[in-house]
């Protein structure tokens, strides 16, 4: 399940880009679903709340598809998905062991 952490740095770096509004429909769902899986995930590992579970709640809450969240602000959009895009990245390559 590796992959759904390298496809969302992946995706969300491509977002960061002019496409259209399908594409950042797209991005929030897979975003949103993998933010929800590495949260779980980190919480599993490290088996407390840290940093990371906490980061990775709030981009879910961000991401999320079912009641978005509009900024109404491309520049605010192409830094939140640069930042959430490193730190998928950062975990992609990082975590040694996963239980999925």
């Amino acid at each position: 399940m590796k992959w759904i952490v390298g496809a969302c740095s992946v995706l969300l770096f491509i977002g960061i880009g002019y496409l259209p509004i399908g594409y950042y429909t797209f991005l929030r769902i897979v975003v949103f679903f993998g933010s929800i899986f590495l949260l779980f995930e980190l919480h599993k590992l490290s088996g407390s709340v840290n940093f990371w579970v906490v980061f990775f709640g709030l981009t879910a809450v961000l991401f999320n598809p079912f009641t978005p969240i509009h900024l109404n602000d491309k520049d605010a959009w192409q830094a939140i998905d640069f930042i959430c895009s490193a730190a998928f990245a950062y975990h992609f390559f990082s975590v040694k062991r996963w239980s999925w």
